[in-house]
């Protein structure tokens, strides 16, 4: 009779522990909730991010418009690339800021004769915003203009720039020729207003009426992101302020008037 011996090797691999069904059931559940959890978070941590890069670009921006403005530049032919469109808002006013009349709208676009404006109205003929020194002219306008004609009376200016961001993926900047990657670009609304210094309290001082005649606060209001027909998103809101010391020169452009400030020449007033 013979006797049957099993494999050594065999009877421990039968001997060893595994996993039961159980227990991988069991660690699918809890990687499927830690997977759950963390598909929830990865949204906000991607809103986060987005917020913080259009903060970023924003912080780039305003701070090259403010140096612009500050300086008077009239050589920033660069700036065509990026500010697609303009508008300036002006209504008059009375002596006891009344409104007189309707307002006006002025709106400049980069070719006046081939490009249809985003905000759907007519466009300054012969105007072209096609050099960067009338974009930042247009910037400078002044807040509060007198009206010649009528003493007393004075026009209150809002203007407001399109721009593609300055700042950011080198994909969305010039050379980039597809109209599709341009229109998906950052873009934002920027509002200019430079008023300015209030009158103080000593009028007879003759430094005091200096100040005011040679000091400014400019003003970037910034509102992004921007959607169809000009309207702005609720999301994006920023406000810069700085002072500018100098002259606020108007200089006649064809059938417009630009303003610039010069930092190096100052008004006297007796």
């Amino acid at each position: 009779m013979k006797t049957l011996f099993l494999n050594p090797v065999a009877r421990r691999v039968r001997g060893q522990a595994a996993f039961t069904m159980v227990e991988i059931a069991l660690a699918l559940a809890v990687i499927g909730f830690a997977l759950v959890a963390i598909v929830g978070v990865l949204p906000l941590g991607m809103e986060v991010q987005k917020q913080n890069r259009e903060d970023t670009i924003i912080d780039h921006d305003a701070n090259f418009f403010m140096d612009a403005i500050r300086n008077g530049s009239r050589g920033l032919d660069d700036l065509t690339n990026y500010v697609y469109e303009m508008r300036r808002f002006t209504q008059e006013f009375d002596a006891s800021t009344n409104p007189v009349g309707g307002q006006s709208i002025s709106v400049f676009t980069y070719n006046t004769n081939s490009i249809t404006p985003t905000l759907n109205s007519a466009v300054v003929a012969n105007y072209p915003i096609d050099r960067g020194s009338r974009i930042i002219g247009l910037l400078s306008w002044p807040k509060y203009a007198p009206n010649p004609a009528v003493p007393g009376n004075f026009y209150s200016n809002n203007v407001v720039a399109y721009v593609r961001a300055l700042s950011g993926a080198a994909t969305e900047k010039v050379p980039q020729r597809d109209a599709n990657v341009r229109d998906l670009a950052f873009s934002y609304r920027m509002t200019s207003e430079i008023t300015p210094l209030p009158m103080p309290v000593d009028t007879n001082s003759i430094y005091a009426r200096n100040l005011q005649a040679n000091l400014h606060e400019v003003r970037l209001l910034f509102r992004w992101p921007v959607i169809p027909l000009g309207n702005v998103g609720p999301t994006g809101r920023e406000i810069y302020r700085t002072q500018v010391g100098g002259q606020h020169q108007p200089v006649q452009d064809t059938n417009q008037v630009l303003y610039f400030f010069q930092p190096t020449i100052y008004r006297k007033q007796t």
